[in-house]
């Protein structure tokens, strides 16, 4: 396996690939710059928006829309009127944003927070349901990151990403209720640091890290790293199964704390590539509200 370049998007931060079946595109966003990108794999036209606030991710919503973070709130965005509709405030913490964030099988929202100087234990881990509630499920979270649920939506897998670990959670779809099972991957820092991810069909992890310069799949049983799949980037920080198929990765880079030096040494650094697999993904969940 090899990652091919696909888009010179120059992200300072890209972070969120979500696959988008009923568009049969990729999207993802550039936190920092608070721009939203969208890769129709039919014609490969790039379709960019610019919002005002930190864009931290995107998932499918109902209809024409899509739900996104945006610094501490959920929105709701039409694509084809462009209306932007704010629906929840998840924290109000000075100095925090949101960060990475998935649907879970009912619907359910999943985002994390952290502070944006990177203060110890400032973030959380929250869930936003059909009715709008919020539930904070876990606290003293630094960098909230990568989540996956196991196809039986019976363990949900979550990283804070300076604990060099991936943690395994019990899950109860129908409460949405987590309770912490063990720790599943231990990655040391010699290989980077564990930053967006996603699953398999064969229950893998596939893991972007940080200063890594890769993907990296890990099996999550036996805690053990099965291969990587090298970038010409040191920051790759998500991936998300997408294609007609389900078999290609699109993964998302940074160009942030790369010196002048670094950038002209690491020129795609902040672009998207994908990865053709031996293996398939998921479907996305969409939202439920």
């Amino acid at each position: 396996m090899e990652a091919v370049h696909l888009y010179a998007s120059q992200c300072f931060l890209g972070e969120g690939p979500y696959w988008h079946a009923i568009r049969n595109s990729f999207f993802w966003v550039d936190i920092e710059n608070g721009k939203l990108f969208e890769y129709p794999m039919d014609s490969g036209k790039v379709n960019t928006w610019k919002f005002e606030q930190r864009i931290t991710l995107v998932v499918e919503g109902k209809a024409d829309h899509l739900i996104l973070a945006l610094d501490q709130k959920i929105a709701r965005f039409n694509l084809k009127t462009e209306n932007l509709e704010w629906i929840a405030s998840i924290e109000d913490i000075p100095g925090n944003r949101l960060n990475d964030g998935k649907c879970d099988a009912k619907g359910r929202l999943w985002v994390g927070s952290m502070s944006k100087t990177f203060d110890k234990g400032a973030g959380a881990f929250y869930s936003l349901d059909a009715d709008l509630k919020i539930q904070k499920h876990l606290d003293q979270i630094t960098i909230s990151n990568g989540m996956a649920w196991t196809q039986d939506n019976k363990t949900l897998y979550y990283i804070d990403s300076p604990t060099q670990k991936v943690n395994a959670y019990h899950f109860d779809l129908e409460s949405g209720n987590i309770q912490f099972d063990r720790i599943a991957i231990d990655i040391p820092n010699s290989l980077g640091t564990p930053d967006g991810m996603c699953i398999d069909v064969e229950g893998k992890l596939w893991i972007a890290h940080y200063g890594g310069s890769g993907i990296y799949r890990w099996d999550p049983l036996t805690g053990k790293l099965m291969e990587k799949v090298s970038l010409p980037v040191p920051h790759v920080t998500s991936c998300a199964f997408g294609g007609e198929n389900l078999d290609t990765l699109l993964v998302t880079t940074a160009r942030e704390n790369l010196n002048e030096a670094q950038l002209k040494e690491f020129p795609l650094s902040g672009d998207v590539f994908v990865i053709q697999t031996k293996t398939k993904g998921y479907l996305p969940n969409t939202s439920c509200f």
